[in-house]
């Protein structure tokens, strides 16, 4: 779409695909001098391999979004992937659409990504236009807080941040304390689904997206996973965004902390909000999604604990504010991070879903229709396995970047490499998380019906998490035998005495990792 405004502006504001937010003060008044501009071009759909689904969801909340514009009587310029003037880069688009409109002013908001955030600086900075840069008043504390909140320390403790961010703006609070008396109700967070007659099916929309899909085949986008083009599920305006969150408080946060990190192979999406990508596309934001539920829980205490709600609002004011401040304080340095040093490439069944392991088979599989996983599927089962096997944290942060629809390096790099990996050797989490089959089979049915054997650490059939888990431990002694919270596994390492036959299968294993 191009629309062409009746008023030569003076103003170009830039709106990147992820700053759909109708909150943001632009849109508070009307003025003819501005021109929005939103496109979709080539150097975001090819920085990296994305989900079909990914891309199609953001084209369409950036399309939904310039009409939201129009229909309030803001003058809007959009380029399609396949406009004839698209030069497919953000910086050319800018030259050309500022030149031709005898732009005075050009204004953007700060990117969330750092690549974005370098463009658009060094653009600026040759710019002959004046500049003029705007926060994207979505986030509860600036770039820089969190590196300021941790200044001096090696280790940033996430608990510290986020009983900050309780503090500071009321949640759950009495006070300067927590209601109930206690902060965090992780230990009651950890149960695995045993009665599937809770599920509730989640909240989908229908759209046909076939005219996307024909754009991005027609314009040679190259793109993994799969789509149903005639039934295009997830949510991409801010009033869908809002019925998902009405449908978790009412039917999802009931069971939401207790089964959050249960995994299951009948239900991909289980009690999970499914609200991801409507909040780091910034069609809703963080402030308001907890403030709902903290509303609901309020006045519905005899049908939701105190366990599910905290667990929740932890996840969006604790990690997800807390992985942004970690990305800003230690990018770009962060991405060059390899703690173990690791170098192995990624199995292709990452790509394909091929393997004989189940619970890979699935978790990949899930990613691979549905361009989504939840984080236990994301940390213990896929990143469990890469970190276990010695892939290359470059490799990790392609794959993760690449096939979940609500992936933004912002939140999936600190996620990966730090959490996932501990290539950043503890900065954002205190240990490597690695499990044998033994948790995999703890929190969820995965195991059941395997190829390989969950109980037997060495021989035929033996399940790969077994040996890789003790291999890892072995391997990496120098780096992490002083970890306090892991000394048990070494002491319990030591007095093994099937070690040598421990080793020598898991060095099979990754010699012939394609074909497990």
């Amino acid at each position: 779409m191009t629309i062409v405004p009746l008023i030569m502006p003076k103003i170009l504001r830039l709106i990147l695909g992820d700053q759909l937010n109708r909150q943001h003060s632009w849109f508070r008044q009307k003025n003819d001098k501005v021109l929005y501009v939103l496109m979709e071009v080539r150097q975001e759909t090819d920085y990296v391999n994305h989900h079909i689904q990914k891309v199609i969801g953001f084209f369409l909340a950036m399309r939904n979004f310039a009409q939201w514009l129009e229909s309030q009587g803001h003058h809007v310029l959009y380029l399609t992937l396949d406009h004839p003037d698209n030069q497919q880069c953000l910086d050319k688009n800018l030259s050309r659409i500022i030149k031709e409109n005898h732009i005075d002013l050009f204004e953007y908001q700060l990117p969330d990504e750092y690549r974005l955030d370098e463009q658009l600086s060094i653009f600026s900075a040759h710019s002959s236009t004046q500049v003029r840069v705007y926060d994207t008043e979505h986030f509860l504390c600036s770039r820089e807080f969190l590196g300021e909140f941790f200044k001096g320390k090696k280790t940033y403790l996430m608990e510290s941040f986020y009983r900050e961010m309780r503090k500071k703006y009321d949640i759950l609070m009495d006070g300067r304390e927590p209601l109930t008396g206690k902060w965090n109700y992780d230990h009651d967070n950890r149960n695995k689904l045993k009665d599937p007659l809770l599920l509730k099916p989640a909240k989908t929309f229908r759209r046909d997206v076939t005219d996307l899909v024909e754009l991005l085949r027609a314009q040679g986008v190259a793109t993994i996973g799969d789509i149903q083009e005639e039934n295009f599920e997830w949510p991409v305006t801010r009033e869908e965004g809002l019925q998902v969150l009405d449908y978790f408080c009412s039917k999802l946060l009931p069971y939401f902390g207790m089964y959050q990190d249960a995994m299951f192979t009948g239900d991909a999406f289980l009690f999970h909000s499914r609200l991801s990508f409507l909040l780091n596309s910034k069609l809703l934001a963080p402030l308001e999604v907890v403030e709902k539920v903290e509303k609901y829980w309020l006045e519905n205490q005899d049908a939701v604990d105190i366990a599910q709600v905290e667990g929740f609002i932890r996840q969006i004011i604790g990690w997800r504010e807390y992985m942004r401040g970690v990305y800003w304080a230690k990018m770009p340095a962060y991405a060059e991070m390899n703690f173990f040093g690791h170098k192995r490439k990624l199995p292709q069944y990452f790509w394909t879903g091929d393997t004989k392991m189940n619970c890979l088979q699935h978790a990949i599989g899930q990613s691979l229709g549905k361009s989504y996983a939840h984080h236990i599927q994301r940390l213990m089962v896929t990143g469990n396995f890469m970190l276990l096997a010695g892939i290359h944290p470059d490799e990790v942060d392609a794959w993760y970047l690449g096939i979940y629809i609500d992936a933004i390096e912002w939140v999936e790099i600190t996620n990966t490499r730090g959490m996932s990996q501990f290539a950043d050797g503890g900065i954002v989490g205190t240990k490597p998380y690695v499990s044998s089959a033994n948790y995999i089979d703890k929190m969820s049915d995965y195991c059941s019906g395997c190829f390989y054997n969950k109980q037997k650490k060495t021989g035929e059939k033996a399940c790969p998490f077994n040996s890789l888990y003790w291999h890892f431990y072995h391997r990496h002694e120098d780096k992490l035998t002083k970890n306090p919270r892991i000394g048990m596994m070494y002491r319990t390492w030591a007095k093994m005495k099937d070690k040598e036959e421990i080793l020598k299968q898991a060095d099979y294993y990754l010699e012939n990792i394609e074909s497990l």
